[in-house]
């Protein structure tokens, strides 16, 4: 079954709402007063004394940070392609503001 340009455009407007949404949570997550009382609910020892270290918690900030880098990769190219298609259609002589969006 073949995606329709809504769904594969709704999908991608998702995921980057997703993982914008995901970074800033775990890249400021770790520094709350918030964090110990998380961390003690994990059922591994081991990892929860990590997750304590600032270490741990550079850990899963960077992790927030890559998931934030790539959501604003891809809203970038979401935007560079609809710019571009709206570039092409003017330049072919095609009033872009007449368009259906």
């Amino acid at each position: 079954m073949r995606w329709s340009t809504f769904g594969r455009s709704l999908f991608r407007v998702l995921f980057i709402i997703y993982c914008i949404e995901a970074g800033v949570l775990l890249t400021l997550a770790p520094w709350r007063e918030l964090w110990p009382r998380l961390i003690v609910e994990l059922p591994f020892d081991r990892l929860r004394s990590i997750l304590m270290l600032p270490l741990g918690r550079s850990i899963v900030t960077g992790f927030g940070l890559v998931h934030m880098v790539w959501g604003f990769h891809d809203l970038n190219q979401l935007m560079g392609r609809r710019r571009s298609t709206s570039t092409a259609h003017s330049s072919a002589g095609v009033d872009v503001r007449n368009l259906p969006r």
